[in-house]
């Protein structure tokens, strides 16, 4: 029994380093650029303000920002 608790917690923190890897990967990675004359040419529109960015609405690069 003390073995199966053992094994038990040295697969639950396999499981969890795992996790921290998978979540550090993903999170540096960048988020991909169009540029207005892509989004629109895609089928989309322009949205969005100065303050907060501009984004793509819609068609092939919907919701990517615009650079």
């Amino acid at each position: 029994m003390r073995i199966r608790g053992i094994i038990a917690a040295a697969v639950a923190t396999a499981a969890l380093a795992g996790l921290g890897i998978t979540g550090a990967t993903t999170a540096q990675a960048a988020t991909p650029q169009v540029s207005g004359h892509q989004c629109t040419a895609g089928g989309g529109f322009i949205s969005g303000t100065p303050q907060n960015g501009f984004f793509c609405v819609g068609g092939k690069y919907a919701g990517q920002p615009i650079d």
